[in-house]
């Protein structure tokens, strides 16, 4: 049949959508980009925060009209929002045939099969286990890189966060298992591979006894083709010092890590609870500087949490011109139902929230841009990502960038490169994230 599939929400999510894509053209089906010509529509839903649940609504009702049009014969939903709300989806959507939670995705041929055969299917797999193993993905990134999903869950329970009650405990995927899949997307033509998990510190802890991400990028790191790992989603207190020198011995892997710290008050960090405190937050960071003082850090934030008052915002606002991050996004804090966050006295109206968060994004533009004015003159290796339209140039991303969320590199050229090419570029120019250079 012919299905149209739509992701939604985080890599990790993209991963298990290139899973079931993987399981669906293993059987002979049509992987299309319209909804006109769909008859099989798959949603990979996101209910993380309020936006996510509104953008994976949103969508849902928006394919159930091609339905209602004939057009469509089958509608699945699956993911975090088909996990939370599957009685509300089955009841108040009648147009979705099929409804497959967070650790049962492996089941979309059966329900596809279920639905042609005109019955509803609904399938929730024990959330604590690990899904099987499907085979060979189907990778929706451009071929040139890919995500290796190391593991499920998390065990952090903090405070505004409802992803372990849609995801279950953490549960590290085997090294083993880990290794074939990074030969095969390697076999595939990806060169970078980008490690991502609720949380990728932690990983083996659960299966080897100890902390294990070292071990596995030192072994990942052996593997022909693969030229960059990127890591992804470290919680700061659990960097510990085995990892540090791996990152910083091993060539391949990228110097960059992605450090959600949430906030940088004590009070509003327990309140989270978080398990960092100001002092070890800004003692990680340090030592990471000194110990690769090339290291580009990312990290994440969360502005007008209950309580946050507005001193506490003004401490957050001066850690942040203090610690100078590379990269930086802000959220504003969404109640989400079934959290102790949301029950939670003193929430902070929404305009609050809105201001502060655009208070930090602009003292990050300028340090941004300072940073990156820093970076004319110098010569970096680039990845190129593709060609800009109608003129002779390229985009590209340097080691301090993940992809689609991170910034460019724009370098101009009359010679030909393709996506996935590495090109010696001295840059130029500053934009107010990105970056203009020439090839050497």
């Amino acid at each position: 049949m012919k299905v149209l599939f739509i992701s939604l929400g985080c890599d990790k999510n993209l991963a298990d959508s290139e899973e079931m894509l993987g399981l669906l053209t293993g059987k002979g089906h049509e992987i299309v980009d319209s909804e006109e010509e769909a008859e099989v529509i798959v949603i990979n839903t996101c209910c993380f925060i309020h936006d996510a649940k509104e953008e994976s609504i949103e969508n849902i009702l928006e394919m159930a009209e091609y339905k209602k049009a004939g057009t469509c014969k089958v509608l699945i939903v699956t993911g975090c929002m088909a996990q939370r709300y599957k009685e509300e989806i089955i009841e108040e959507i009648p147009e979705v045939d099929a409804v497959l939670g967070t650790t049962s995705y492996m089941d979309i041929l059966k329900a596809i099969d279920e639905a042609c055969e005109g019955r509803h299917f609904q399938e929730f797999r024990d959330i604590n286990e690990l899904p099987e193993d499907s085979g060979r993905r189907v990778l929706t990134t451009g071929g040139h890189y890919g995500y290796l999903k190391i593991a499920e869950g998390c065990d952090k329970h903090c405070t505004y966060c409802i992803i372990p009650k849609l995801r279950g405990n953490y549960r590290s995927v085997p090294m083993e298992k880990l290794l074939a899949e990074a030969k095969d997307l390697a076999d595939q033509g990806v060169k970078e591979l980008i490690l991502v998990a609720q949380e990728t510190t932690v990983y083996g802890k659960d299966l080897y006894g100890e902390k294990s991400l070292h071990k596995l990028l030192r072994e990942l790191c052996k593997i022909s083709g693969i030229q960059w790992i990127r890591i992804l989603y470290c919680y700061p207190e659990e960097i510990y010092d085995e990892l540090i020198q791996t990152i910083k011995e091993e060539n391949k892997v990228c110097h960059y890590l992605d450090l959600p710290i949430q906030h940088a008050s004590d009070a509003v960090l327990k309140r989270m609870g978080r398990r960092t405190s100001k002092a070890q937050l800004v003692e990680i960071i340090e030592k990471l500087r000194k110990e690769i003082p090339d290291i580009s850090l990312r990290t994440t934030l969360i502005t007008g949490f209950p309580g946050e008052t507005q001193e506490q915002h003004e401490e957050l606002k001066d850690f942040v011109d203090e610690m100078e991050f590379d990269r930086l996004g802000v959220f504003t804090y969404s109640p989400e139902e079934d959290t102790p966050a949301a029950t939670m006295t003193e929430q902070i109206p929404e305009e609050v929230k809105e201001d502060r968060q655009a208070e930090l994004m602009e003292l990050q533009q300028e340090i941004a841009f300072d940073l990156a004015e820093d970076m004319v003159g110098r010569e970096v290796l680039v990845m190129i990502e593709g060609k800009v339209a109608d003129e002779n140039a390229y985009v590209g991303r340097t080691y301090k960038d993940a992809p689609n969320v991170d910034g460019l590199i724009f370098i101009n050229t009359d010679e030909e490169l393709m996506s996935g090419d590495f090109a010696r570029v001295r840059v130029t120019g500053a934009l107010e994230y990105d970056l203009i250079g020439e090839l050497i």
